[in-house]
């Protein structure tokens, strides 16, 4: 083995550890801004509402769980 290739081996593997220790030691991201501040129902609705294929199941399927949750709201009103 070449004397250089014993010394290149070293410095490359000293370098891989100090930068994987400089990624373990940065801060974390909890003061990010969140990714999206629309609701999980807006964003169905958008996408309701677009060109894209399957965006009219979306819509129907909205509509589905929208008619199920008054009738449920329905059911309990008589319960009581």
């Amino acid at each position: 083995m070449h004397p250089n290739r014993k010394r290149l081996g070293w410095k490359a593997a000293v370098a891989a550890a100090c930068l994987m220790a400089a990624g373990a030691c940065s801060s974390p991201r909890d003061n990010a801004a969140p990714a999206s501040t629309l609701t999980e129902h807006q964003r169905d609705s958008v996408l309701a509402r677009s060109a894209l294929p399957g965006a009219g199941v979306v819509g129907r399927a909205i509509s589905e769980s929208q008619r199920a949750a008054t009738q449920a709201a329905q059911m309990d009103s008589l319960s009581r």
